[in-house]
This record gives C-alpha cells, sequence and structure tokens, in this order.
C-alpha cells in the first residue's frame, strides 16, 4: 500500500515531539541510573510471575539478546533478581524479581505516576480523556496485533450530550464516500433528529449505540410514531468495524426494544442500493412492503419499505 507523505511528515514530527516528552518522562529512571530498556525488564519480570526467561525477555521486548544479558547481570550485581533452574530442563533457567527488586519497581512506577500527573494537571478533564483515547488508538493500531474483535466492544441505550451530532456527522460523511449523498442528506439526517429530540419520549423511543473505548462506532434507533408501530432509523456500522457482527447485535437489540414496549410492527424505510442493510433485514424477518424510484440526496434511487410484525 503507498504511504502518503504527508502522513510521514506528520509521523516524524510527533516522534521527535515524543522523544523529547519521554525524556521529560523518564528523569526518575536516570536518577537510579537504570535505562527505559531496563525498566521494561523489571516489568514483565513482575507480570510474567517467576516463569520467565531469557528468551522470553528477547521475544516479547524485542531486546538484543547481548545487551539484556549485560541488563540481567546488573541486576544479579545489584540483587534485583535472582535465578531458578528448571525441574524439567537443567538448560533453562527461570528469573524472578528479588524484594529489593520488587522494592525498585514500585519506586520507579511511583515516581512515573508523579510525572504523568503534573503532566496532565494543567488539562481539563475532557482533554485528558481524548489524550488518553488517542493514546489507545496509538498503541491499538501500531500494535503487532491490530486486529479488532467483537470484544472490544461495548453498547448503550442511553444517549448523552454530543451524541446527536456525532451520529449524524457519522451518517452524512459515510454516505457521501460509500453511496454519494450529496448535502441535501445530511440535511434529512440532521431534520430528522432534531424531531426525534424535540419530541423525545422514553417509552416510546430508544437510541441504541455501538462503542469502541469512548467513540460511537454504530448506531440504530427505534421511534414511537403510532400507539401500534415503531420506525427503525440511524441503522449505521462504520466501515472499520463491520464484519464482527456489530449490525447484528444492534438490529436485534432494536426488535427486542420494540417488543419490550408493545409495538405491534416495525418499518423502515430504506434504499435498494444498501444491499448488505436489507439483505439483513430479511435474514431477520423483515419482508419488503413498497418501492418507488425518486430523485434523491443528489441521486436517482430507489426508496424501498420493510416491516416486520411482532405479535
Amino acid at each position: 500500500m503507498s504511504v502518503n507523505p504527508e502522513v510521514v511528515r506528520e509521523v516524524s514530527e510527533f516522534n521527535n515531539y515524543y522523544n523529547s516528552l519521554a525524556e521529560l518522562l523518564n528523569r526518575h529512571l536516570a536518577d537510579n541510573n537504570l535505562s527505559l530498556s531496563a525498566l521494561r525488564v523489571l516489568v514483565k519480570l513482575r507480570d510474567e510471575e517467576d516463569q520467565c526467561t531469557a528468551g522470553k525477555l528477547i521475544a516479547n521486548l524485542g531486546i538484543d539478546g547481548g545487551y539484556l544479558s549485560r541488563i540481567l547481570k546488573t541486576f544479579e550485581t545489584n540483587q534485583l533478581i535472582s535465578k531458578r533452574k528448571s525441574t524439567m530442563d537443567g538448560r533453562t533457567w527461570y528469573l524472578q524479581l528479588t524484594p529489593k527488586g520488587r522494592k525498585l519497581l514500585e519506586i520507579l512506577e511511583e515516581g512515573s505516576a508523579q510525572q504523568v500527573s503534573q503532566l496532565l494537571e494543567p488539562l481539563g478533564s475532557e482533554q485528558q480523556l481524548a489524550l488518553a483515547g488517542a493514546m489507545k488508538t496509538v498503541r491499538h493500531i501500531l500494535s503487532d496485533d491490530a486486529k479488532i474483535s467483537a470484544d472490544d466492544i461495548t453498547f448503550r441505550r442511553d444517549l448523552q450530550p454530543g451524541d446527536a451530532g456525532f451520529i449524524m456527522h457519522m451518517h452524512g460523511s459515510l454516505y457521501a464516500k460509500e453511496a454519494g449523498y450529496n448535502l441535501e442528506y445530511e440535511t434529512h439526517i440532521c431534520k430528522t433528529f432534531y424531531e426525534f429530540l424535540e419530541a423525545y419520549n422514553s417509552s416510546k423511543d430508544q437510541v441504541f449505540l455501538a462503542m469502541h473505548g469512548n467513540q460511537i462506532i454504530g448506531s440504530i434507533a427505534v421511534l414511537g410514531h403510532s400507539r401500534y408501530a415503531t420506525q427503525m432509523r440511524w441503522f449505521l456500522v462504520h466501515p472499520d468495524y463491520r464484519g464482527l457482527g456489530i449490525g447484528q447485535r444492534l438490529l436485534t437489540e432494536a426488535v427486542n426494544a420494540a417488543k419490550e414496549k408493545l409495538f405491534q410492527k416495525i418499518y423502515l424505510i430504506t434504499t435498494a442500493q444498501q444491499v448488505a442493510a436489507t439483505t439483513l433485514f430479511k435474514k431477520n424477518g423483515f419482508r419488503k412492503s413498497g418501492e418507488k424510484h425518486m430523485p434523491m440526496w443528489g441521486l436517482q434511487l430507489t426508496e424501498e419499505r420493510y416491516e416486520i410484525d411482532l405479535i
């Protein structure tokens, strides 16, 4: 895949900035005559709970064997680690922290926490959360196992301040890219959300959101338009998260909510262009009850109506 030169420049600039920041945050290591690599070794030994070998450290930390050997020798000299021969293989030695090593690690982690707290203190709570989220995203994308799984996704039923704006943005931007819809579609979405928020009634309306961390990556809603029928709207999953069963989960939640609110029927309006969505609707028992060809959102589209009886 080709690499955008502008992205390369941004990453390089961030790397330079991060190196300066890391130097500031790791001053407590220099005070204890430790390198960042040595700290990583201490942390890994603690986390492995007496089942760590030099080979495992090399594999997991990506550290040079000769450099690791010098680090471990220094640790032994300073009585920070001890060795234990494997009872199964006399050639294998397990490494573990001594009480002195654990105490040093506690001191180092406390120092790190204090320096990070000082860095974050001038920031507001929203800025702190945004920073943490951005760092998590960077770590996730660049990790060896960057694949997102269904276990990474959570769901919530409440609509919080700012959610509506983000859902409208997601619909407007994604449908413009994927379907070629123009600003008329975004106007339509804004209008329907305005009408929903103005007349919101928790006894008949329900919104479901799929979340990855603090980010909305999917949505669906049921809106009670009469005593017997509810309309399903705003069904969308971000393309980066498709194929994980999120759409099915959202659809199931919406249907169950409609049943809980004692509606007899769900209907929805979509277009024939949305093949993946209509396939999912049919799979879950929805039937097409009407269609009409009309110009919409800068295109000539076929509008389709789907329904499902709940009783």
